[in-house]
This record gives structure tokens, C-alpha cells and sequence, in this order.
């Protein structure tokens, strides 16, 4: 496995593996409706802007195929868009990516990083080193409403 740098072109299996993994994994915690509404098949032409202007990292198997993604978003310091392709979760991805944001948040100066995790996936933060600050919503553009979701941080 090789965690490396994204490159715009690349967004649209960026997008792929951001939407199966939310249909997927989020399917015990937003209705069916909330989840189709919050993964179009279209990209928004918006993250193919947010891979070049943030570290947005891929995990690569041998092959070269693409099975998990997340990104540092420099404007907010927070965690964005980790996602595992369904078949790939449990098999350390997702965490190799979140360690590599850490040493690129160190390196930039970072002392705090910050995210929102669904409900599903606050246990997998949890292990990471984050720790739960409440329990909230936030709103989504895409889902057309608010998402319960769980506001996290760690501090270095």
C-alpha cells in the first residue's frame, strides 16, 4: 500500500470512493433518502478545487487501484473526506491516511486538528486519538439538511 498525494484529475475516483463508502457505511445512520441526496453521481466541480489546494492524500494498493481517501483542509485545520471503498474497511487505510494528515499538520504547524465524524464512525476516530467534544449537526449542502454528526479535535 502506498499513501500518496492526489492530483485534481484523479477526482472523480476520489468522488466514487467518497459516495460508496457513504452509502455504505452511513446506511444505519441517515435514511435512504438523506443518503441519496448526499451522494450524486455528479461531482460537484468544487472537489476537484479542494484536491488542489489542500493535502489530499489517496491509499493505492498494489495495481494502482484507489481504496481510500482523506484530506487536511489547511483553511479550518480539520479532517475532510477519509473514506474507505466498502470491501477495503478494517484492513488500516483509513488510519495510515489520518496518520499521514497528523505529520502534515505537525509539519505545518498545527498544535489541534478537528473533524466531524458520523455516527458510525466516531469509534474509528476514537481509536485514532480523537476525543468526542458533543454530539451536534451540521448542515449539508448536498443532503439538503442537517446530519447528526460528532464534533472531535486532537491536540498535539
Amino acid at each position: 500500500m502506498t499513501i500518496r498525494l492526489a492530483v485534481p484529475e484523479e477526482a472523480e475516483a476520489c468522488w466514487n470512493i467518497r459516495n460508496l463508502a457513504i452509502r455504505e457505511g452511513c446506511k444505519t445512520s441517515y435514511s435512504p433518502a438523506v443518503l441519496a441526496a448526499w451522494t450524486p453521481d455528479a461531482m460537484p466541480e468544487s472537489y476537484r478545487k479542494v484536491i488542489a489546494e489542500n493535502p489530499f492524500f489517496v491509499a493505492e494498493i498494489p495495481g494502482g487501484e484507489r481504496v481510500a481517501t482523506g484530506y487536511l483542509d489547511l483553511s479550518s485545520g480539520s479532517v475532510e473526506a477519509i473514506f474507505t471503498l466498502p470491501g477495503y474497511s478494517g484492513q488500516g487505510f483509513a488510519g495510515q491516511i489520518i496518520e499521514t494528515i497528523k505529520h502534515e499538520a505537525i509539519k505545518r504547524g498545527l498544535k489541534k486538528l478537528t473533524l466531524s465524524s458520523t455516527p458510525n464512525a466516531q469509534t474509528f476516530y476514537e481509536r485514532q486519538g480523537f476525543i468526542l467534544i458533543k454530539e451536534g449537526s451540521c448542515p449539508s449542502k448536498l443532503a439538503q439538511t442537517d446530519l447528526r454528526c460528532m464534533d472531535m479535535a486532537i491536540e498535539f
